[in-house]
């Protein structure tokens, strides 16, 4: 018996600020509050609608730190259009990385949120490895 797995259901982070984290996932990404955790009345969590059945899942957790050793590295959130994204990003006083395109033929850009927590805004291509590479290997440039 097979999982059949779909896709990427959610990923959860944890936020020093649920508020902060919200704004910056609503107005600089565009993502929509689908429903909050709360508990006796005050709101802890939320659930992010990342399009497509896929969710970010947020919960406060006032002491975390990231760094580079954490177990979940990226959130990475494709765009139709990168440069009019980046564009977006910039409006928002959020300066991204400049957009290149990386080893599998997709096109990237960086943004860390608020709580230090990397984001990919990455773009496929024609040739995107991730549809065409049929399982040949790619050799990495990091």
């Amino acid at each position: 018996m097979a999982l059949n797995l779909k896709q990427l259901a959610h990923v959860c982070i944890f936020a020093r600020d649920v508020e902060e984290t919200r704004r910056f996932y609503e107005d600089v990404l565009g993502m929509k509050t689908v429903f909050n955790f709360t508990r006796q009345g005050k709101i802890f969590g939320f659930y992010l609608d990342a399009g497509n059945r896929t969710f970010v899942e947020v919960f406060e957790n006032g002491s975390a730190e990231y760094s580079g050793k954490n177990q979940i590295n990226h959130l990475c959130l494709e765009v139709e259009d990168l440069p009019e994204a980046v564009a977006h990003i910039r409006a928002q006083g959020i300066e991204p990385t400049a957009p290149k395109k990386g080893v599998d033929e997709t096109w990237q850009a960086w943004i860390d949120d608020p709580n230090g927590v990397k984001i990919e805004i990455f773009q496929y291509t024609d040739v995107s490895v991730q549809f065409s590479g049929g399982g040949k290997s790619i050799e990495a440039d990091w």
